[in-house]
């Protein structure tokens, strides 16, 4: 099978690796894959370096006619099987460059967050797609509720590969600052408002008395990153809370984790959160959007409403003082990510889908 996937974003995040697993997996088994996406951007080069096929494109907001002119040129030459769009502005260009191409090319549009879609033009568009994959079946409710064609929509979780943990975790951590011993909380997101640390330095602020020698490591970065330190400060926590930045070597500081809090009020599933349970990591989550589907309370993890900061520092002391239930809750995590989230079954039923329409 020819596929084509397209994304536009520039930097890397979650949706972005997901792209990028999804057409190295399908490249191994002997698909021809092109990956579509902008110009100097992380994936171009990250794609480049796995061998893959590269189409480089100018992106720039929803329906850029160059963004589309040059996609229907690659639809042209390239003439796909089926055309994978990962993010809005892709569904856009891709409509665009299928009318413009006039070859009815299958388009399958891939949705990761589980807030409803803004508009009436925004609902056409994917309405106009031949399948929609959520990668949750809260998503799948949203696109439901939202109108969308219930035939074409289909779920495909999002998956992460299985790999060992590398080693020089705790080196990692010490580099960062953290005390040899301490227990360590870890956080892996983008500093934006629906991934929502700022309830997480709310938690560690109630933490303190009860858990003193814990430590918060904040992996990512985003918008909020000043206001999040500024945020620390205020609450007392700032000796506490290590913000980290981006970091390329999550294979080793994950495991290092003593436990992997996500505290998105809004969260599609949350692939930082399948890395965890991929390692072994205890969770202490939000009961935020697809994070459920992950995380059973009480069995792969422990599970708290979201924005309430004192359920998820009780969570999280809860797991800090008692090393059985968390080495309990890590087995399952890991039994489940085995059962339903590795980047294999990901490939391999997005390729059943394609072959619905190929």
């Amino acid at each position: 099978m020819r596929v084509l996937h397209v994304d536009s974003a520039r930097g890397w995040r979650g949706g972005q690796n997901q792209v990028w697993l999804s057409a190295r997996g399908m490249a191994a088994r002997g698909h021809d894959v092109v990956v579509a996406c902008r110009a100097g951007g992380v994936l171009a080069e990250r794609s480049r370096a796995a061998g893959l096929a590269v189409r480089e494109m100018r992106f720039r907001g929803d329906l850029w006619p160059a963004a589309a002119l040059a996609l229907a040129a690659a639809l042209k030459e390239t003439r796909p099987d089926v055309v994978h769009l990962h993010d809005p502005h892709a569904v856009s260009a891709g409509l665009l460059a299928r009318r413009l191409g006039g070859r009815r090319t299958p388009l399958v549009a891939t949705r990761r967050v589980d807030f409803a879609l803004r508009g009436f033009l925004s609902r056409r568009k994917y309405a106009a797609c031949d399948r929609l994959i959520a990668v949750s079946e809260a998503i799948a409710g949203v696109l439901r509720r939202g109108g969308l064609p219930t035939e074409r929509v289909r779920v495909v979780y999002e998956g992460v590969p299985d790999r060992p943990a590398q080693t020089g975790g705790r080196e990692a951590l010490r580099e960062l600052g953290v005390p040899e011993d301490a227990p360590v909380v870890g956080n892996v997101a983008a500093l934006t408002g629906h991934k929502d640390q700022a309830t997480l330095l709310a938690a560690a602020a109630r933490i303190g008395a009860r858990v003193p020698e814990a430590r918060f490591v904040i992996v990512g970065e985003g918008e909020l990153r000043g206001r999040l330190a500024a945020l620390s400060r205020e609450l007392g926590v700032e000796r506490r809370c290590v913000f980290a930045g981006f970091r390329a070597d999550l294979d080793r500081l994950i495991p290092a984790f003593t436990v992997f809090c996500l505290s998105s009020h809004m969260e599609g599933l949350g692939t930082s959160l399948l890395d965890a349970m991929a390692f072994g990591v205890p969770v202490v989550a939000t009961a935020a959007g697809g994070i459920p589907e992950a995380v059973t309370d009480g069995i792969t993890g422990r599970l708290v409403p979201p924005r309430d900061p004192d359920a998820l520092a009780a969570a999280l002391v809860e797991a800090l003082q008692d090393p059985e239930r968390r080495d309990a809750w890590g087995r399952a995590g890991r039994q489940r990510f085995e059962e339903r989230f590795t980047a294999d079954r990901m490939v391999e039923a997005t390729l059943a889908v394609y072959a619905e329409l190929a």
